[in-house]
């Protein structure tokens, strides 16, 4: 069944009201869909809905609910945020679309000491609005229940004056006392994860000293140095595998 997105204030009672005009294009004059057709709602809470097209209408389409699931249905209950570096060119799109068919929870844009873009306020709301597009999309066509949050372009001490709501936090470098990240894994019973991914010139000395002092493991991924894209994405797949044996 075709998945279209929804926005939570837009299901009442047993009807989803979808009034987003990209999705309504989509539904109405690529598809060309019509009444009775099966689809798959989901919003951002973790909700998808099976149903049937009701009433298609200029200015909305309605889907009559016939069934409802939840994320942990379907989904890993283990819930991964994970602090990128944003590497130069449009790279940061690319670990967006990755990292949430990769079932990531939260994605954050990460400003160190070593990144090399430097954005103003307005290209930074311009590229966090792209994002946002694109983990929607990327959502829909991975088929995962619910969208990740793609959070505004942080520096790093904003992320580590968050980082207590964790369970486990990683941080992957190059130099100084690391453990392969396979160690870190001897317990399995972690539930909220958070992972800091340097840019291509790694953290600085001063990054990681505060970040093992705010409770972070530093890693390795490994004998070869990776891009930042790379490192993102084996990461995440890692962990995902790793606690799903």
């Amino acid at each position: 069944m075709k998945r279209f997105y929804c926005g939570n204030a837009d299901i009442t009672g047993s009807y989803i009201y979808i009034k987003d005009t990209k999705e309504l294009h989509h539904i109405k004059n690529v598809l060309r869909m019509k009444v009775n057709d099966k689809v798959v709602v989901f919003n951002d809470k973790g909700y998808e809905y099976e149903g049937a097209i009701h009433k298609i209408n200029p200015d909305f389409v309605a889907v009559k609910i016939q069934k409802i699931k939840t994320a942990a249905t379907r989904d890993n209950k283990i819930n991964i945020a994970i602090a990128c570096a944003v590497p130069k060119s449009s790279k940061m799109d690319d670990i967006i679309d990755k990292l949430t068919q990769l079932g990531a929870n939260r994605i954050i844009p990460l400003l160190t000491e070593h990144t090399v873009v430097r954005w103003n306020n307005e290209q930074k709301e311009k590229h966090h609005q792209r994002w946002q597009k694109i983990a929607l999309s990327a959502s829909k066509q991975s088929q995962r229940s619910g969208l990740p949050i793609v959070e505004p372009v942080r520096g790093i001490g904003e992320v580590f004056s968050k980082a207590g709501d964790f369970d486990l936090k990683l941080i992957p470098t190059l130099g100084g006392s690391h453990k392969p990240l396979k160690d870190v894994f001897i317990r399995s019973d972690y539930k909220e994860i958070l992972i800091l991914i340097g840019p291509e010139g790694d953290f600085s000395v001063q990054e990681v000293e505060l970040a093992v002092q705010k409770g972070f493991i530093p890693v390795s991924l490994g004998d070869l140095v990776m891009r930042v894209e790379t490192a993102a994405i084996a990461v995440v797949s890692f962990i995902k595998l790793y606690l799903s044996r």
